[in-house]
């Protein structure tokens, strides 16, 4: 499987901002840009500082957890696929799903929704019902 110096730094990256030591050194900065304030004189650069650190960071991350999202994604649809495929009477039909247009989807989610309707009324995918017995 190859792998990118992009796609190990961005897996690394999430695991690490995901961790509570991430949040407490979130905070540390915070703090610490909070309580140096006095001493700048709450100046329009003190702003500055937090507004373009923080700014940077979002911008960054941005990529970094959406690449990670992507992957994981399509790793959760390869999974799904194999579950269709391996499923006696699960619809093949349904393998690669992501990959249809907007209206292919819509249609498959209509009829399965009708399918849904019926056996919620017990027209289908029920079985029959007992045979109450009798007292003699």
């Amino acid at each position: 499987m190859s792998d990118t110096w992009f796609g190990r730094f961005a897996r690394w990256t999430a695991r690490a901002s995901g961790r509570p030591a991430a949040f407490l050194v979130a905070v540390f900065v915070i703090a610490a840009w909070a309580v140096t304030g006095p001493i700048f004189h709450y100046s329009d650069t003190w702003q500055l500082v937090i507004n373009t650190g923080t700014t940077i960071v979002t911008f960054l991350m941005v990529f970094l957890i959406q690449h990670t999202q992507n992957r994981d994604g399509q790793a959760i649809q390869m999974k799904l696929d194999e579950l269709i495929r391996a499923v006696k009477g699960a619809k093949n039909t349904l393998l690669n799903l992501e990959e249809c247009s907007e209206e292919e989807v819509e249609e498959l989610r209509q009829r399965y929704a009708k399918l849904a309707e019926q056996a919620r009324r017990g027209k289908i995918g029920q079985p029959p019902p007992a045979k109450a017995s009798r007292p003699a």
